[in-house]
Formats: C-alpha cells, structure tokens, sequence
C-alpha cells in the first residue's frame, strides 16, 4: 500500500510533462504540416538505371592467331 503513496505523485508528474512536452510542439508548429516530410523522401532517391551496361565485344582474332 505504500508503494501507491509513491507511484501516483511520480506518475502524475510524468503526465505533466507529457502535456507540457505536447503543448510545446504544438505552439512550435510540429504538427502543421503532416503530409509535406512523407512526400520529401520520394524526391530523394536517386535514379534508377534504365538498362544494364553491355558487355565489351570479344576482341577479333587476326589471319594467323589461331592460337596454335
């Protein structure tokens, strides 16, 4: 029974700064504009290539490299 004499004075606090930390971001304008930092990250990403590199052509033998 004594631990609630102590639990409820510390959980009362800890919902004080919820709502001062929760009042704070909204007076600073953190929840004004929701969907403009979901969309950003969309522009960020960098370009896709559109095809592999094709491969280097095999060098052509000459008249007489047979490779004998």
């Amino acid at each position: 029974m004594n631990i609630l004499l102590m639990l409820l004075p510390i959980s009362l606090v800890l919902l004080g700064l919820a709502i001062a930390a929760f009042a704070w971001a909204v007076r600073k304008g953190q929840f004004d504009d929701l969907d403009t930092p979901a969309l950003d990250i969309l522009d960020d990403a960098p370009p896709r290539p559109s095809a592999p590199p094709a491969p280097a052509p095999a060098p052509a033998l000459r008249e007489g490299d047979d490779g004998t």
